[in-house]
């Protein structure tokens, strides 16, 4: 639970067939050390991402998951991560 006034980060990983390494990235962006929320957002990918990013959300790596139906576009991603974002 964050304190009252605590600044939670949102940041939004759109992922396009990067299912090799989409987990470390994740990890490495916890390991930071400042309350962040980690929205990953798979763009359609074909090469089992999805698969992956569904693993991590169930093991709490990544905070919220959003699957686009068809490969968007990067804006496409980052606009739908931005619209889920809690944090600032």
């Amino acid at each position: 639970m964050m304190r009252e006034g605590t600044i939670l980060l949102s940041v939004v990983m759109p992922v396009y067939n990067e299912a090799a390494t989409v987990r470390h990235a994740a990890e490495r962006v916890r390991a930071v050390g400042l309350p962040v929320e980690i929205l990953c957002v798979d763009d359609g990918s074909t090469d089992g991402s999805r698969e992956t990013l569904r693993t991590l959300l169930a093991e709490g790596v990544i905070h919220r998951l959003i699957e686009l139906p068809r490969n968007g576009g990067k804006g496409t991603a980052v606009r739908a991560g931005i619209a889920a974002a809690g944090g600032t």
